[in-house]
């Protein structure tokens, strides 16, 4: 029997469509918190380049083969380090303080609950130690949250950008801190920009070798007791080199550098030129009874950092610093 002969068809290529892949699109919230967390990694890991320009300076002022020297080679290796692996430039990651600056309009409540998030996830990665605990019991919730903790501080403006900037100011530097009342007689200071100036200098004598020098001084003349500490310590959110608007006051800026840095302090305490790097001052109205004196020393681990956010998507623009 012979068998017809069949007729082959050449099958046709199947085209293969590529999957699309739809990248998962981010909720705005989810990207706050995730900007937040960047925020607060590189405030704690890496020094802020105006700062860090001041302390090569610094380093290469100390006389070598000194004590000074080498503690500030010690304090530059810290740096290297803790950019270069991620991790804190402090075992002491401080108070965690947020200034916002945003539009009308702005919802508080929600992004304050964010930043908490943010705070808590920063804090499980180990970009900020367990450093919030409760004053009345010691308890430590392991979070970074509680009363006051973190420090968030909302300002409104009449432009359409949102800013955030922090601070994380360690618990040796914010102990050196003070507030005076003028006058005080023990220091022959009156109530005037000389009586101002014999005021920071002895804080600085008082903080020598306690406050991880060398450091830095915001400080804040007049206002109530509450507003003068918290003025005196929004001055370390000026960048090196941003003189007061008042002529006297940007004298007195400079002289104090100058004059600390002859009082043989040094980095440390441990003798040497560079006791403190800079100094910013400011000053409030006051009642005629009172005349306050506030200084925010500020160690040489200054952790500061800001940073401008897509309002739509959250996403950081630009960092301030």
């Amino acid at each position: 029997m012979v068998k017809k002969a069949t007729k082959k068809t050449a099958k046709k290529p199947i085209k293969k469509t590529a999957k699309k892949t739809a990248s998962k699109k981010i909720s705005p919230n989810d990207q706050a918190v995730a900007s937040l967390l960047e925020l607060i990694r590189i405030t704690s890991t890496v020094m802020p380049v105006d700062v860090d320009r001041a302390l090569k300076k610094a380093q290469g002022v100390e006389e070598k083969n000194t004590t000074a020297s080498y503690a500030m080679d010690i304090i530059s290796d810290n740096i290297a380090i803790a950019k270069t692996k991620s991790q804190p430039l402090c075992q002491d990651t401080g108070t965690v303080i947020f200034y916002v600056y945003h539009p009308a309009g702005f919802h508080q409540i929600p992004f304050t609950k964010l930043i908490h998030k943010a705070v808590m996830t920063a804090t499980k990665k180990g970009y900020l130690r367990h450093n919030s605990v409760d004053s009345l019991t010691g308890e430590n919730a392991g979070t970074n949250l509680g009363p006051g903790h973190p420090s968030i501080n909302y300002v409104e403006h009449t432009g359409k950008t949102l800013e955030v900037k922090m601070m994380l100011k360690g618990g040796g530097c914010e102990n050196v801190s003070a507030q005076y009342s003028l006058p005080d007689t023990g220091l022959s200071a009156g109530r005037d920009l000389d009586g101002v100036r014999k005021v920071i200098l002895d804080a600085v004598i008082k903080a020598q070798g306690k406050g991880c020098g060398p450091g830095v001084l915001g400080v804040c003349v007049g206002g109530d007791r509450a507003d003068s500490h918290k003025h005196a310590k929004k001055q370390l959110f000026r960048k090196f080199g941003e003189r007061s608007k008042n002529k006297e006051l940007v004298k007195l800026e400079t002289e104090i550098v100058e004059t600390c840095n002859k009082l043989g302090i040094g980095p440390m305490g441990f003798g040497g030129k560079t006791t403190i790097l800079e100094c910013f001052i400011d000053h409030l109205n006051r009642l005629p009874a009172s005349f306050f004196v506030s200084i925010s020393y500020m160690c040489w681990s200054y952790r500061r950092q800001g940073a401008i956010f897509d309002t739509k998507t959250m996403k950081l623009k630009k960092w301030l610093y």
